[in-house]
C-alpha cells in the first residue's frame, strides 16, 4: 500500500512494475465514489529496481484509491493508495492513528468524559 498526503505539491512514487517503461497511463480511482482521474506520465525514469515518478494528486484524507499503470501492451503495475496528512514512519514507531487530535489522555486532574 502507498501512503500519500493531501499535498499540493509534487509527490514522488517508487514501484516494481512487471515492465519498465518512461512514459505510461496512470488511473487512480477513489473507492468512496468510484470516480476515476487519469494521468499521462512521461517522465518516469528506473532507479534501480524501481520505476520513480512525481505527480500532483487531488486527494481527500482517509480516503482509500486504486492505482493502475497501463501501457499500450497492458496493466504493468496496480496498488492501493491510502491519503492521510499524518507523519507515518514504522520504523519510527510511529503508525497511523484513527482518533489522532479527537481524544487526549487523562492527565489525573481532569474528570469530564465523552458518552457516545
Amino acid at each position: 500500500m502507498i501512503i500519500l498526503s493531501t499535498s499540493a505539491n509534487a509527490q514522488t512514487l517508487s514501484v516494481i512494475p512487471r515492465e519498465y517503461v518512461s512514459s505510461f497511463v496512470m488511473t487512480v480511482r477513489d473507492d468512496s465514489t468510484n470516480v476515476a482521474e487519469t494521468y499521462n506520465i512521461s517522465t518516469a525514469s528506473q532507479v534501480g529496481n524501481y520505476l520513480t515518478f512525481t505527480n500532483v494528486f487531488n486527494l481527500v484524507e482517509n480516503r482509500f484509491y486504486d492505482l493502475t499503470l497501463e501501457t499500450a501492451s497492458g496493466v504493468i503495475y496496480r496498488d492501493r493508495i491510502f491519503c492521510s496528512d499524518q507523519d507515518i514512519d514504522q520504523d519510527n514507531n510511529d503508525y497511523y492513528d484513527l482518533n489522532d487530535g479527537q481524544y487526549t489522555t487523562y492527565d489525573g486532574s481532569d474528570n469530564t468524559y465523552i458518552v457516545i
